[in-house]
């Protein structure tokens, strides 16, 4: 792939590799649709160039152990999450993060660490219950 290396990586990641789950929100890193990992951090992808890339990039196509991504997907469909759904891959990819970083956050923790993924539809509180509930899920497992 030779594009020029001041593209931003949502869209090398979007237009040209064909992976449309990490989606384009704002532009300016304020909103986390655009959540991906790099080398296992939550990074905003809109804000990164092709040619800052510093490790292996995973999106939500990708995130996580099967058994990991079981729980967080288990865990938002019983707190039924998801509303719009447009915000759901970034909060999803900064959760994953999240948990594989603290593996029982507390209600400080999420919400700290949840505060640059914007939710329209304000499934706040749905979204810290579910990630409590993905924690003792992983725990469990």
């Amino acid at each position: 792939m030779d594009l020029p290396q001041d593209v931003p990586l949502l869209w090398v990641l979007r237009d040209e590799i064909g992976l449309t789950g990490t989606k384009f929100g704002c532009g300016i890193a304020a909103c986390g649709a655009c959540t991906v990992h790099i080398d296992g951090v939550a990074t905003r992808s809109c804000q990164v160039a092709l040619g800052d890339v510093w490790g292996e990039v995973t999106t939500i196509e990708g995130v996580g152990t099967p058994e990991a991504m079981a729980a967080i997907q288990q865990a938002w469909v019983d707190h039924q999450v998801a509303q719009c759904g447009y915000c759901q891959s970034g909060q999803i990819m900064q959760a994953a993060s999240l948990l594989a970083e603290n593996p029982a956050p507390s209600d400080s923790d999420i919400d700290d660490a949840m505060q640059g993924n914007l939710c329209r539809c304000g499934t706040y509180p749905r979204i810290r219950a579910a990630i409590h509930t993905a924690a003792k899920l992983m725990q469990e497992a």
